[in-house]
């Protein structure tokens, strides 16, 4: 075959930088966001922020009303111009008419300083600069160094509070730090024995909180007992049940308690009350980071009896064009500094508009949304309806995978809480009378029937299949486990209760 050339006409989508730079804009959450913007306003000087817009207003309206003897610093602080993300205007203005003067310094344009101290008997009031946080382990160190101990000892300690997880407990055996240690040892050196790691523990035990460095759950709750004046009631009742049947309290075999132990239904009850007084994971109560907050991204109030979806305003800052920078801008020049500023401007456009659109793309979406599960708004997660990406990819036209980007990693304020879009997609069940029930519906369905349940006879899977079909929703009895573990509810019988 001879070689040849052919000519195909054919189409195919184009990935733009604009493009490109749109979609990466609608995936982000609304902390990610931020970041991006702020990283485009310190590499691109044609985008201000809300309080580089203001001031820059607030200067050019000062100038033209003020006389010629009124300071620039004076003019600066006396109006301010709302920002906003329309660049018509901004591109319209004229450039300021008095510039900074060359002698002024940088003095001038700083706060003074206070004149004098405030008395000490004043009151003052600071500004919270945020918490410290600690970890458990150093928490632990720090009572470590107050505590008088041999340099041995200590080394032993330190390894032990090294294998304390968040909850509190040890996940290390005595044996397995008795190993560690000896291994890094000199050959000179005296090995450690396993009861002088027994004996180093039972010190750290005595830490706070109580129960730390706990080696299980059994361990835990005893050193917490033992603590208790010996006056409480029911104590060595307690203390007795966590010796020596435990395991039948785990399973909740309470008439096998109550007979080994000799104790009536009512005398069970206080001591088990006594026993879930105490905090299983004492390491929880020891803070070991800063608390992370969910800013939505839009607010869905309802107005006048109608349900009304707003965009969060705070979610990210309303960005301009620098109108001084954009003014410089000459069309016939093609020096280095014009092409430079004209590339900036082009960006700076690209960028306000791919915003722009984020927003638009994302109260469409989520309006959408309100609308499919209006039911829920009204009356909760018992009258969720079924919904999936393509009846709102079908409804706002789009696709699916743009409304996946939207949905992911976006919060919705709403008056029942503050929920991911995603929450409010579900799969279906069929009921029967031929319509559908969402999965979120039998959920809600299945936690508030447990919530109503006897302790004494809570409702078994088969049941609750039972009593869901009674109310015509047909759902497997290995559906309803599904559902109660996805929902960390236990089964049957560790629901079990006296009280």
């Amino acid at each position: 075959m001879k070689p040849s050339l052919q000519l195909k006409i054919g189409q195919h989508l184009t990935m733009t930088p604009q493009l490109q730079q749109a979609i990466r804009l609608l995936q982000l959450s609304s902390l990610d966001l931020q970041s991006e913007i702020q990283e485009a306003l310190d590499s691109n000087p044609m985008l201000d922020a809300s309080e580089e817009a203001e001031a820059a207003s607030a200067q050019e309206t000062s100038d033209s009303t003020n006389s010629k003897e009124t300071s620039t610093k004076e003019d600066s602080a006396e109006r301010q111009e709302e920002p906003t993300l329309d660049t018509t205007d901004a591109l319209n203005r004229d450039t300021i008419e008095n510039e900074l003067p060359v002698d002024t310094q940088w003095e001038d344009w700083q706060l003074s300083a206070p004149t004098s101290l405030s008395r000490p008997d004043e009151d003052r009031e600071f500004e919270f600069q945020g918490a410290t946080t600690e970890s458990l382990q150093d928490h632990l160190v720090w009572q470590l160094d107050l505590t008088p101990m041999t340099e041995r000892d200590k080394v032993i300690a330190t390894v032990i509070i090294d294998s304390v997880d968040e909850e509190g407990y040890m996940r290390a055996t005595c044996e397995d730090i008795m190993n560690q240690l000896n291994e890094s040892f000199d050959e000179d050196d005296e090995l450690i024995e396993e009861d002088e790691v027994e004996a180093v523990l039972h010190r750290l035990q005595n830490f706070d909180p109580i129960g730390v460095c706990a080696r299980d759950l059994r361990e835990c709750l005893y050193l917490q007992l033992v603590q208790f004046d010996e006056e409480t009631p029911h104590l060595k009742q307690a203390l007795t049940l966590l010796d020596n049947h435990f395991d039948a309290l785990a399973s909740r075999n309470y008439k096998q308690i109550m007979r080994l132990m000799k104790l009536s239904e009512s005398e069970l009850k206080d001591v088990i009350s006594l026993i879930q007084s105490l905090n299983p994971r004492p390491g929880s109560s020891v803070e070991s980071g800063q608390p992370e907050y969910v800013v939505p991204d839009v607010f869905v109030s309802k107005k006048k009896d109608r349900w009304v979806v707003e965009l969060n305003p705070d979610c990210a800052p309303k960005l301009r064009i620098n109108s001084n920078y954009a003014s410089l801008i000459k069309r016939a020049d093609s020096s280095a500094d014009n092409t430079y500023l004209k590339n900036n401007l082009q960006e700076a456009k690209w960028f306000i508009k791919s915003l722009m659109s984020r927003n638009d793309t994302l109260l469409k979406v989520a309006t959408c949304i309100v609308d499919k599960q209006m039911g829920f708004f009204e009356y909760g997660e018992e009258a969720m309806k079924p919904l999936v990406l393509h009846d709102i990819s079908e409804e706002v036209e789009m696709h699916e995978s743009t409304v996946s980007r939207v949905t992911t990693q976006k919060y919705m304020h709403t008056p029942r809480g503050i929920f991911e879009l995603k929450y409010f997609f579900s799969s279906h069940v069929s009921t029967a009378s031929g319509g559908e029930c969402s999965s979120t519906a039998i959920r809600a369905l299945i936690k508030k029937l447990i919530a109503a349940e006897n302790q004494a006879k809570p409702l078994s899977d088969n049941k609750i299949a039972n009593l869901l079909k009674e109310q015509g929703i047909n759902v497997a009895r290995r559906t309803i486990a599904k559902y109660r573990e996805a929902m960390n509810i236990p089964p049957s019988n560790e629901r079990k209760s006296l009280i």
